[in-house]
């Protein structure tokens, strides 16, 4: 309980009774991150426990974790968990996001605790998940851009000690493919800017050399796009027109 609890889960009213609630903070981000982050925490205790002998007592600790995965969705699209239930059915009596990876249409569904169960004998999970906490970490609070940079802290590495820090952006985050981690961290946060590091900013355009101080203030390390940085640290000031 204490994991439900600190992660904001359920709440508990004053008759003592448990009740699972809507995650503020992921409200932000995509339906199938949503899940995503759910299942990662989910399969992560169930791994833990994985070799208990009441391990099927993590039904109920699957059930609090799904209900407060709903009522997160129903947050964000304004809607009650029945409806949320008939917004993403599957056509089969349950629920799953639906999305489109390379290999064609899919459904992403909430995850089934058994499937992390150890088997005693080998030690070995039937179901081995790697616990990511990407979309808890790039959803963030919204600041201005002003604040980020002055922040003097990359939003891609997390680096704090950078000589300084530029702002890479995009026109719009709906072409964005998700390919590159840069992608990933734009889409979780939902925004077209990015404070990032120097080093960062040019991995993401693949330049392997640094640029000189003139190179960089006529623009992006893609300047050809006609996108301007906006340097940070001890510059950490908005473009002048």
């Amino acid at each position: 309980m204490n994991f439900l609890f600190s992660h904001g889960v359920i709440m508990q009213h004053e008759n003592g009774t448990i009740e699972p609630v809507k995650r503020a903070q992921l409200v932000c981000l995509t339906p199938l991150a949503i899940v995503e982050t759910y299942n990662s925490e989910l399969r992560g205790i169930c791994n833990y426990y994985g070799i208990a002998s009441n391990f099927k007592d993590l039904h109920y600790f699957s059930y609090l974790m799904e209900y407060s995965c709903l009522k997160t969705l129903g947050g964000k699209h304004k809607m009650t968990i029945s409806k949320i239930k008939q917004k993403y059915a599957d056509g089969h009596g349950g629920w799953a996001i639906s999305y489109t990876p390379k290999t064609g249409p899919a459904l992403g569904y909430f995850a089934n605790y058994h499937d992390s169960k150890v088997n005693a004998k080998s030690f070995k999970l039937t179901c081995q998940d790697s616990i990511c906490n990407r979309f808890l970490q790039f959803r963030g609070s919204v600041n201005t851009l002003e604040t980020r940079l002055k922040a003097k802290q990359c939003e891609l590495c997390g680096s704090t000690t950078a000589d300084r820090y530029e702002l890479h952006h995009v026109h719009k985050v709906k072409d964005l493919k998700g390919k590159a981690e840069w992608e990933r961290c734009m889409i979780a946060k939902r925004r077209k800017t990015l404070v990032v590091c120097y080093d960062c900013h040019l991995a993401i355009h693949g330049k392997t050399k640094r640029l000189t101080a003139s190179s960089s203030i006529d623009g992006e390390p893609d300047a050809l796009r006609g996108a301007s940085p906006v340097l940070g640290g001890d510059c950490a000031n908005l473009p002048q027109t």
